[in-house]
């Protein structure tokens, strides 16, 4: 059970991306590297049904997501979005929404609210964090980086699981879509994704659906 020393920082802190890069010494990987590529290099086909759902969402998108705002945003499109990837629980995984985890990493009392979370857990209880989610209708808004609040979850995560295997995540600015990969101390971001474009949601969904295969071929694999 990890020891929490609390608290180095005021707890409704929101950390951006520079600040957790400079006190944990993080490096950003450029180009993408090969953990990133692997993820990214894939392609899904939706069945009729998803198809139907694919069009709506996306024709909503299409006239619509401007003027959103970050609970419509989520309710409407990124709902559906998640649903169309095919992640669902079983008895190993469980699908958090809105949970907060914590941890002592290297001296410091870190805390954080995921928008959404896939990890090994019993209840309501969060044991082995694999994916975090993060979502904001601004790139930079007085209320926080989502990249700096995803990578804050990355170092608690590691931290939780103990096991030196990658993490992964996305984060979300109005209808960009950007995925997220940290080994160790480097991490990568992926190039955005337009979500109101067809192909590049399409691509969003495929990617999450990837995820699935790498959660159960490769994390959970001890």
């Amino acid at each position: 059970m990890l020891e929490l020393k609390k608290p180095r920082r005021n707890k409704l802190k929101k950390y951006s991306e520079a600040e957790i890069v400079d006190l944990f010494q993080l490096s950003k990987i450029k180009p993408i590297n090969p953990l990133m590529q692997y993820w990214l290099n894939t392609e899904t086909v939706l069945s009729e049904w998803s198809s139907i759902l694919f069009n709506k969402i996306l024709n909503n998108a299409q006239g619509n997501i401007e003027s959103w705002n970050e609970e419509e945003l989520k309710m409407k499109f990124i709902s559906f979005i998640l649903q169309l990837s095919d992640i669902e629980e079983n008895k190993y995984i469980r699908t958090f929404f809105e949970k907060t985890i914590e941890a002592t990493v290297e001296g410091v009392y870190l805390k954080t609210k995921t928008d959404f979370m896939i990890a090994k857990g019993v209840l309501d209880l969060v044991k082995t964090p694999y994916f975090h989610f993060q979502e904001y209708k601004k790139e930079k808004d007085p209320h926080g980086d989502p990249l700096g609040q995803l990578l804050e979850a990355f170092l608690i995560a590691q931290a939780m699981n103990q096991n030196g295997k990658p993490m992964y995540g996305a984060y979300i600015v109005g209808r960009y879509w950007y995925f997220v990969t940290m080994e160790a101390k480097e991490y990568c971001v992926s190039p955005s994704y337009d979500s109101t474009k067809e192909a590049e949601l399409m691509q969003i969904i495929a990617v999450l659906r990837h995820f699935k295969i790498i959660l159960e071929t490769k994390l959970m694999v001890d």
